[in-house]
Order: structure tokens, then sequence, then C-alpha cells
């Protein structure tokens, strides 16, 4: 089964036909991740432990090495993100957003990826 087109926050893509528009390959491991790490736990009312939330720390006193700990942690759940080489990632909070960068290579094709966003409240 095919992954819908459809980065957290925006609206679904649709194909050049009019349908809803599949995704796969990096593009989807880059959503998966994303809608990983936004989703509040206990959004998913089936999967109660998924997400990390990283809206919570947004505008409060930052443990960086936390939420990179959480951010890694999350992250190697995901079935496109290899193990070895480990994942990078950095955080640099401000009052009022977090910039995560997160650099990894994609298990299936052995790709390297970075991955940039930033969470505002």
């Amino acid at each position: 089964m095919k992954d819908l087109n459809h980065y957290v926050g925006d609206d679904l893509s649709l194909s050049p036909t009019g349908s809803l528009s599949p995704v796969e390959g990096i593009e989807r491991g880059k959503q998966r991740i994303l809608r990983r790490l936004i989703t509040n736990p206990g959004d998913y009312l089936f999967h109660p432990a998924y997400g990390a939330g990283l809206g919570r720390f947004v505008g409060s006193l930052t443990n960086v090495p936390e939420i990179i700990s959480l951010i890694r942690g999350q992250i190697l759940l995901e079935d496109c993100v290899s193990k070895k080489p480990a994942p990078v990632i950095s955080v640099t909070p401000s009052n009022n957003t977090l910039s995560v960068n997160i650099g990894y290579t994609d298990s299936s094709l052995g790709e390297p990826v970075t991955l940039s966003f930033e969470v505002n409240r």
C-alpha cells in the first residue's frame, strides 16, 4: 500500500489526472519523519505512543540534548532511516521556533538525505 503525498499542515496533493497523488522513495520517508516528529503523543487514538510532539518545546526553556535524543529515538522507528551511519541531528531554539536539521541515510536506497524544518506554535 502506498502513502498519500501529504506534508503535515498542507493539503493533500493531486495527480495530473485529479486523483490523490501517492508518494514513495525519499519523499515518503521525509513526510513520515516530519509527521512523527510534529504529532503529539496521544493524538492518534489507536497509537497513543506515536509522535514526538516537538511543538511543546517551542517557547519554553529548552534542553537541546533531550530534544535531540527524542528526535533520534522517534526517527529510528521509521523503516526509511538507516541505523548505520547514525543520523546527525541539530536543534536550534529561539523564542518562537525550533529549527531542526536532520541528516540520515535512506535505508532502502542507501542515499544521504537532509530534512530541515522549523516548528512554531
